[in-house]
């Protein structure tokens, strides 16, 4: 069977218009704006913040006064791994964007190794050069794709995230190699024990509006034992956290994990608590009905049409 290579859009056009404001209407100072072989790459100041765009889509808000502030919430949920497993040392991410999970990461967590897989060189010289990444012996970052990497390495990491996107005339979109089970099960393959997943999408957990977060969750479910859904309350982001361990957790024990965490002072984000209490303890119902994704098998014409239907 012929492989298809079409994106996994999966609506997407429209739930980006939700994820961050999508394009801003009044521009700013512009300090950079290239196009790569990826994307048009645009960084500019404007009302306090800095803001990187990938084709006209913000992708990253950092705050001039405070480079660990005016993220967007869905980065926040990039902190749940050490809920399954608090002694995180090792941690690869794949997509940088403007480094807000780096930079987070590096100030508040300088004992962990983080390494970062990013596609595209031009990001990486936008993240170092205007949006304060710092690479050093406990950050480090690789230009390649990010599931050959996982397929050639043979290391093995307590957290893996993946916050990868990129764009095409219909929005913006998950690429397909990174969201099918053979994905998946390389993933798993290169989490150590207690490894997590943290797994950053967008849309909505709504019938007819959620057949890329149906999809993933009947994706990851078929690959690891147990998978939770966090979805942000101020944008359509659902964070999907996978774990290798079979046991469910429930929110009262996660509760109480994540304020054992803040009274040792191991998490120092202020809102961690309320990131946890965001968990959807069942999924929908009609996530059961949902296409598995595979390599060979993306159903993406037909979600993209219902995706469409629904948002009129």
């Amino acid at each position: 069977m012929q492989k298809r290579t079409v994106p996994i859009c999966l609506a997407y056009q429209v739930a980006c218009l939700a994820i961050t404001g999508v394009v801003a209407a009044a521009r700013g100072e512009v300090l950079f704006e290239a196009t790569s072989p990826y994307h048009n790459i645009r960084v500019e100041d404007r009302a306090g913040y800095r803001w990187l765009t990938f084709d006209g889509t913000l992708q990253t808000r950092m705050s001039l006064r405070d480079p660990l502030a005016g993220h967007f919430e869905y980065i926040e949920y990039f902190h749940l791994p050490w809920l399954w497993n608090t002694q995180v040392s090792q941690v690869l991410m794949i997509g940088l964007g403007g480094g807000s999970a780096q930079r987070q990461w590096a100030a508040w967590y300088p004992q962990v190794q983080f390494e970062t897989v990013e596609i595209d060189p031009v990001v990486v010289r936008v993240a170092r050069e205007y949006f304060h990444l710092q690479t050093g012996p406990t950050q480090r970052v690789v230009v390649e794709d990010g599931r050959m990497y996982l397929r050639r390495s043979r290391q093995s990491w307590d957290v893996i995230l993946v916050d990868a996107y990129t764009e095409n005339r219909y929005g913006a979109f998950i690429p397909y190699h990174l969201a099918t089970r053979e994905f998946f099960e390389i993933v798993r393959d290169r989490l150590s024990t207690n490894g997590v997943l943290a797994y950053n999408a967008i849309g909505t957990l709504n019938a007819w509006h959620s057949d890329v977060i149906g999809s993933l969750h009947q994706t990851l479910k078929a690959v690891f034992p147990q998978v939770y859904l966090f979805p942000a309350s101020s944008s359509q982001n659902i964070v999907l956290v996978a774990s290798r361990d079979a046991r469910r957790r429930s929110l009262v024990e996660l509760e109480q994990t994540a304020r054992a965490l803040l009274r040792a002072g191991h998490i120092k984000l202020p809102e961690f608590l309320h990131r946890v209490r965001n968990l959807r303890e069942q999924p929908p119902s009609h996530f059961s009905r949902c296409d598995l994704l595979t390599d060979d098998y993306a159903p993406v014409d037909g979600l993209l049409t219902r995706g469409r239907r629904a948002s009129r």
